[in-house]
């Protein structure tokens, strides 16, 4: 948790005035008019655009200072989008954030991005960070910023840079200043341990949030709160619980007896919505109001209706269901009013999850014996395959819209789920790192 960050953004101030003035200084130059360095990340295939990103400056932290320049660096470069011009290149040295760069000496190596920072402990032992962005072919200044924070929090503050690089080349929101919790997977494959666990995006700062003594499923992020809602089998029956990941206070939803699905938040966070079974044998879609505890019935067909979730503005709901014949995913209003199929490929699709965007819905596909992660239009237009292989599943959305993330299973006794992402140009698909196994990544929203 980041308690002493401080990052304001007055207008475009000079830096030293800034500074005199006693402001955290954010200023944001005018795009240049030949816009040399906007990437259109809407293309199918991509060139990474060469970034020089030379280690953060530093009299007190020279180390704090290289290794947060190695974050941004591999965030940028996981991205897809950025290629790290090697250090071994670089001809300029001593950069200051205070002196424009020779951009002649940064051209040579075709560098067509450069960052330049510095990192400096305040006589209250507090980090300050100011890091630039240069357009070097324009000779612009791009991003100016600083921020104060903790040593501990250096890391974070990493991400936010890398965010704000994204940004600003890219014109899209970043995703790097943001979490993911899973389920941490131990033990043989016939007897797992199953226990949540939360990281940074891309791997590091993990912590477990729960024990590990009572098997838990597919955690949900709360859109506005560090909050995550999680089932477990606690007493060999399934609850539903509320978990404050800041201060690991917990409290319990209710018992749900028939739950097929796992919750997911609405968009403001003051509803739930799951599947539960029915006697009949199959499964409805219903609406659990967290503050009058009561719960509202959507879908009443003979079917199995399962795995639904919100829309951003939370006007309408996906799911899946087989009153068609076969799995296949469903758009209908937010109070359960006028269903409507969308999927009409082959094979047989599940777990639909809306993009933060609202332009798209994530879904599985099982064809041929072969499990595919994908996205279509909501209308059901432009379906597209992403990856695919042995089991593939549980697709979740970076906060930006632009990347998911899911598991990926492997056969054998020593095979284990094993989490990965994938950009929607479907050519970046990397593994990222876990201790042991893991399953049913859910990411967060960007962090406050």
């Amino acid at each position: 948790m980041m308690t002493d960050l401080l990052i304001r953004r007055p207008s475009a101030l000079p830096l030293a005035m800034a500074v005199i003035l006693g402001l955290v200084f954010a200023a944001l130059a005018a795009k240049p008019a030949h816009a040399v360095l906007e990437i259109d990340i809407t293309q199918g295939s991509l060139e990474p655009l060469p970034i020089a990103l030379p280690a953060f400056g530093s009299a007190t932290d020279a180390q704090v200072g290289a290794e947060m320049v190695q974050v941004i660096s591999n965030n940028l470069q996981r991205s897809g989008l950025f290629r790290p011009v090697d250090p071994a290149s670089f001809i300029q040295q001593g950069l200051s954030v205070d002196a424009g760069p020779n951009f002649a000496e940064w051209r040579v190596i075709n560098a067509q991005a450069l960052v330049v920072g510095a990192v400096e402990r305040q006589g209250d032992g507090r980090l300050r960070v100011d890091f630039r962005l240069w357009d070097v072919f324009g000779a612009e200044q791009m991003i100016g910023q600083q921020y104060f924070t903790t040593p501990e929090n250096w890391r974070r503050v990493a991400h936010i840079i890398s965010d704000a690089i994204y940004q600003r080349l890219t014109g899209e929101s970043g995703y790097f200043d943001s979490r993911v919790v899973f389920v941490d997977e131990t033990g043989p494959k016939d007897n797992r341990v199953k226990r949540l666990a939360i990281m940074d995006q891309d791997g590091a700062n993990l912590r477990y949030l729960t024990s590990g003594a009572d098997l838990v499923l597919t955690p949900r992020f709360s859109p506005g709160r560090q909050e995550i809602t999680y089932m477990s089998f606690e007493g060999g029956q399934p609850r539903v619980y509320l978990l404050n990941i800041e201060t690991g206070q917990r409290r319990i939803v209710g018992n749900f007896p028939g739950m097929t699905f796992a919750p997911r938040f609405s968009p403001e966070g003051g509803h739930l919505v799951m599947s539960l079974l029915q006697n009949d044998g199959y499964s409805d879609i219903y609406r659990f109001d967290l503050g009058a505890q009561t719960t509202t019935r959507l879908t009443n067909s003979p079917s199995i209706d399962t795995s639904p979730s919100y829309s951003p503005d939370g006007s309408r709901i996906a799911f899946s269901s087989d009153r068609s014949g076969s799995g296949q995913i469903y758009v209908m209003g937010a109070d359960g009013g006028n269903p409507q199929r969308i999927s009409f490929g082959s094979g047989v699709y599940s777990t639909p999850v809306w993009s933060p965007r609202g332009d798209l819905i994530a879904f599985t596909k099982q064809q041929g014996g072969r499990f595919l992660i994908g996205v279509m239009n909501v209308d059901g237009s432009g379906e597209r395959i992403l990856t695919e292989g042995f089991h593939n599943e549980g697709p979740t959305w970076a906060p930006n819209g632009r990347v998911l993330m899911f598991f990926r299973d492997t056969p054998g006794a020593s095979g284990g789920p094993q989490l990965w992402t994938i950009d929607l140009t479907g050519f970046n698909e990397l593994r990222v790192g876990t201790p042991s196994f893991g399953s049913d990544p859910a990411w967060s929203p960007l962090l406050n």
